[in-house]
């Protein structure tokens, strides 16, 4: 009964006209930044984070605009997989697999309306286990103590370096990088540290500056080494009809989709790259011989769709109740909620239930809204893919430069962000992951915080780290999570990606 409680009075957050207008534009812009190949949900938040502080947003209402935005961009990620063959982003490559086959064959119309229907079941159901699950894991989190805390940290990186590279030295050496940048600035002691006695850089480095140089600022140098090759390519659909017939054959697909999805997005850093390949691989080995898995199987865009958005709903629970992101996405809102003195957390639920289930709601919404844009209105997001990105690169320019400078004032965090969006580029060259550059920002100094308390409480004694079986057994999860993937990506070849496309994130 607290449950429905607390939910109703997010409702009445949630349903006022201007948060609603929040939603339904946050949706709108994400289902267009995902249908574009290469930008992804973690682009499309990082690129309006600048924008929600430059409209003057209050704490809920930027927190529903972007969780709009992510909605919105992992139902969009599905237009391009379909019609192009080419993943809007990571999570979408799996659609590819019988999504472009169907389109081949005549029904892309069919392939869109099954993805849009798919992605609402995983949503929406998503939304409701993170009602349910949230608060229970919030209770569960009064038990962490330093010791527990360093270690879900340090989970948080074997994990979401793990599943987002192919190269495990990469990802350490990226969250290393991570780490060092956030001990630029002032340390516990008051002493400043790697700072060269730059004044600009006492409070260490804006997580905002680093994450829209890194996700924006670098993919306009793409851009520009590329003299916009990529364009777009017009497609056509046809005439759009609801396959009736294809959706209750599908019904069971989508459920058992949301299941995985939801459980991969909860486990940190696993996010809906994973959520999608372990519906798509689940459903083929449940079909078996009887399926045309790879030929046009409906089921086959179903499933997936239905896993990657179940992980994103999935991920928004560690991210509230611990504080650790389960994506890379999660991971560019929680330096949103830092940004706006807001500490994710059991004490979260307490202490500003508002800004929680005002959010929750809103997710519900988001997704009622989404199903009505991405069925009837598909036709609209498609010719999105005709705009050239010549015409849409100047337009994130402008949004990077004066939102980053309407937040500061400050022309050094600008020229900072101008280098931070020149180490992406290089890093993206170097097919290095940059979450777990962002990652170490983050959490870097909290995760120090809790080394520090567990060094005083213990004396020194550094076994203390492994003195509760909560400690050990997050420790033995990391270890797990890191060397897991080595051994997965031998027994199981994950699909080529297209040379056109340019995933950043497993989000």
């Amino acid at each position: 009964m607290e449950t429905l409680s607390n939910l109703a009075m997010g409702f009445g957050v949630a349903l006022t006209p201007f948060t609603l207008f929040l939603a339904f534009c946050g949706c709108f812009l994400g289902t267009i930044i995902g249908a574009l190949p290469g930008l992804g949900p973690s682009n499309g938040v990082a690129i309006l984070i600048p924008l929600a502080f430059a409209l003057g947003l209050d704490a809920t209402q930027a927190l529903v605009l972007l969780t709009s935005v992510y909605y919105g961009t992992m139902y969009g990620g599905r237009i391009s997989s379909i019609l192009l063959n080419i993943p809007g982003d990571e999570p979408a490559m799996m659609t590819t697999l019988d999504g472009f086959p169907m389109a081949k064959q005549g029904r892309a119309g069919d392939a869109l309306v099954i993805s849009g229907v798919a992605s609402f079941v995983g949503s929406f159901l998503s939304t409701v286990g993170l009602v349910v699950v949230a608060p229970i894991l919030a209770s569960i989190a009064y038990l962490f103590g330093p010791a527990e805390y360093f270690a879900l940290y340090l989970l948080a990186f074997a994990t979401l370096g793990g599943m987002t590279s192919s190269n495990q030295a990469k990802s350490a050496f990226a969250a290393c990088l991570g780490l060092g940048l956030a001990m630029v600035g002032l340390d516990n002691a008051g002493l400043p540290r790697f700072t060269g006695g730059n004044l600009h850089l006492m409070d260490g480095i804006d997580f905002l500056v680093a994450i829209v140089g890194l996700f924006a600022i670098a993919e306009i140098f793409i851009f520009i080494e590329s003299h916009g090759k990529n364009s777009a390519i017009g497609v056509t659909i046809g005439k759009l009809t609801i396959p009736w017939a294809d959706l209750k054959a599908s019904s069971g697909t989508m459920l058992r989709g949301t299941g995985l999805g939801f459980i991969a997005g909860v486990l940190p850093g696993a996010g809906a790259s994973l959520g999608s390949f372990m519906a798509y691989m689940a459903e083929k080995s449940w079909v078996g011989s009887k399926g045309r898995f790879g030929k046009g199987d409906p089921r086959g865009v179903a499933a997936p769709e239905a896993g990657n958005n179940a992980a994103a709903g999935g991920a928004m629970v560690p991210m509230l109740t611990l504080g650790v992101p389960g994506s890379g996405t999660t991971a560019v809102m929680l330096a949103l909620l830092m940004t706006l003195n807001i500490t994710p957390g059991p004490l979260l639920f307490k202490e500003q239930p508002e800004i929680v289930w005002g959010l929750i709601a809103s997710l519900f919404i988001a997704n009622i809204v989404l199903l009505i844009m991405n069925v009837p209105l598909v036709k609209i997001f498609v010719k999105v893919l005709m705009v050239p990105p010549w015409v849409l690169m100047p337009m994130v320019t402008m949004v990077s430069f004066v939102g980053i400078f309407s937040l500061s004032g400050s022309y050094f965090d600008m020229l900072l962000m101008i280098a931070f969006g020149a180490l992406g580029y290089i890093l993206r060259k170097l097919d290095v992951p940059t979450v777990p550059v962002i990652l170490g920002i983050l959490l870097g100094n909290a995760m120090e915080d809790s080394l520090r308390r567990a060094m005083v409480i213990s004396d020194g004694d550094w076994t203390y780290l492994f003195s509760t079986p909560i400690a050990v057994g997050l420790w033995l999860f990391a270890a797990g999570g890191f060397l897991a993937p080595m051994f997965l990506r031998k027994i199981v070849k994950r699909p080529p990606i297209p040379s056109g496309d340019l995933p950043l994130d497993a989000d």
